[in-house]
């Protein structure tokens, strides 16, 4: 199977590379923008699978459509959150939200080897998926969250909440006065139905409020490192891969 990895983050680029030459795929070119890619389909054969960031350095990876027609199936690698990726899911598009690991990338590559489709163009809505890109918030999100406390039920509203995380196979909330609270929801349940106005996942372990945050501090790694107003039992790391649109989501 030849793969061809479009990036604009040269480091996640040559990771996902790494991760190819794992499996035994080789990735047949790395590109890193609307205007080199468009380039690259006009003088290449098309491969057989793309791996597709969606935001890209001079615009959305949406732009190469309506400039050549691209002939092979995609895997969408982005950080954009659920509200998005239910227009690809529409599309019968795959998707990896980053950070992306090891098994779910053999997984995506597997179930497109399986099923393996002829090379007859990408049938994609761009206008629907643009749509949603551009509109995100025209939703419902989740306000509060109802806690069972012994014989009792707390209603916590999603303002109160500083951070939401993963431990020990749970998932829980921590509020602004200091307590935490286990939930019934995973963290990847949470991805569409907490306002991403208000709550970041930094990584695959944290959602952060954006009222919550006390510091923000350079860490190892081109990393950043989140201080929250009273959550202090864990460090909270931004992944690489996550750290440009933290910074967006905060300015």
């Amino acid at each position: 199977m030849n793969v061809i990895i479009i990036e604009d983050e040269k480091p996640s680029a040559r990771r996902l590379k790494r991760m190819l030459t794992e499996i035994n795929i080789e990735a047949l070119a790395m590109l890193h923008s609307v205007k080199e890619s468009v380039h690259w389909f006009k003088t290449n054969e098309h491969p057989d699978l793309i791996l597709l960031d969606i935001q890209l350095s001079d615009g959305l990876s949406f732009e190469i459509f309506e400039q050549v027609n691209v002939e092979s199936p995609i895997i969408f690698t982005t950080a954009y959150d659920e509200y998005a990726l239910k227009a690809f899911k529409l599309n019968s598009i795959d998707y990896l939200l980053k950070p992306i690991d090891d098994e779910e990338l053999e997984n995506a590559i597997a179930k497109f080897s399986i099923n393996k489709p002829e090379k007859q163009g990408i049938q994609v809505d761009l206008e629907q998926i643009k749509k949603l890109l551009a509109n995100p918030f025209d939703k419902r999100y989740k306000e509060r969250f109802t806690i069972k406390i012994g014989q009792h039920l707390k209603i916590i509203f999603t303002d109160e909440i500083e951070c939401l995380y993963s431990e020990n196979k749970g998932s829980y909330l921590y509020t602004n006065s200091k307590r935490a609270y286990l939930i019934d929801l995973t963290l990847e349940k949470l991805e569409d139905k907490l306002d991403p106005t208000k709550f970041f996942r930094v990584s695959r372990k944290f959602y952060v409020h954006i009222n919550a945050i006390k510091d923000i501090i350079s860490y190892t790694n081109s990393r950043l490192r989140v201080i929250l107003n009273n959550y202090s039992e864990q460090e909270i790391i931004v992944s690489r891969e996550k750290v440009r649109d933290f910074k967006h989501w905060i300015d």
